[in-house]
């Protein structure tokens, strides 16, 4: 199929908006600053070594060194993936002596990660 007679078929043939529907979908859109955190969040997540720390942190709080030895990457790229997460509020620290020991920063985390993988799994069955 052509470009073209895909995006052909891809638009609205119907002459009529359904106002109701319309009125209703805008009321349910956040507003820019909520949904530019909610993209920053997704963004977070779109990241392969990102998602193996939070699903490492899902199983138990870990240290820079440990994550490194986890995701077989270094100790400086996974500092950088860790910074990503934290100002994205996925992940916090707390410290213990001299090693900051990293964990998830609240359930919702978790659950998000949850929800994501039985997305997955649904769609490969």
């Amino acid at each position: 199929m052509s470009r073209r007679s895909h995006d052909r078929s891809a638009e609205c043939r119907a002459f009529a908006v359904d106002a109701a529907a319309v009125a209703e979908a805008r009321d349910s859109l956040h507003d820019e600053t909520t949904a530019r955190s909610l993209a920053d969040v997704f963004s977070a997540l779109c990241d392969p070594t990102r998602l193996q720390i939070l699903t490492a942190l899902s199983a138990t709080e870990l240290c820079v060194c440990d994550l490194a030895a986890v995701t077989g990457s270094s100790q400086s790229a996974v500092s950088h993936q860790l910074r990503v997460l934290r100002d994205r509020n996925l992940v916090a620290y707390r410290r213990d002596g001299k090693r900051a020991v990293y964990r998830l920063a609240d359930d919702h985390v978790r659950v998000l990660l949850s929800q994501a993988l039985e997305h997955v799994a649904e769609e490969r069955a």
